[in-house]
């Protein structure tokens, strides 16, 4: 499964904007979500296996943290679309202007 697949559904995005503030073990996951352990290291493991996240074993737990290289991947594969909307926006504000200026539609 890749990155854009993994954080499609919507239980593993909420694990990923945790996981952007801060690194969590799986309790503290559990915790922050309110969900059951094993739901949320069956998300974990789609995650991981995904690339989006990273663990590290400290003491007696797992601690998870997002891996920066799936994300810089989606960014450039967004670049077009972010370019096309901010074109098309632009075209918006200036054809807004000009009618609130009075002038040719």
């Amino acid at each position: 499964m890749d990155a854009l697949a993994a954080i499609a559904e919507p239980t593993r995005r909420r694990i990923v904007d945790v996981l952007r503030l801060r690194e969590c073990s799986v309790g503290e996951l559990v915790d922050t979500l309110g969900m059951s352990q094993p739901a949320v290291s069956k998300h974990l493991r789609v995650l991981r296996e995904a690339g989006v996240v990273i663990a590290e074993t400290r003491a007696q737990q797992r601690v998870y943290r997002l891996e920066p290289g799936p994300f810089r991947e989606l960014d450039a594969w967004l670049a077009p679309y972010r370019r096309m909307w901010t074109h098309h926006l632009a075209e918006l504000e200036r054809h807004l202007d000009r009618k609130e200026r009075g002038g040719d539609l």
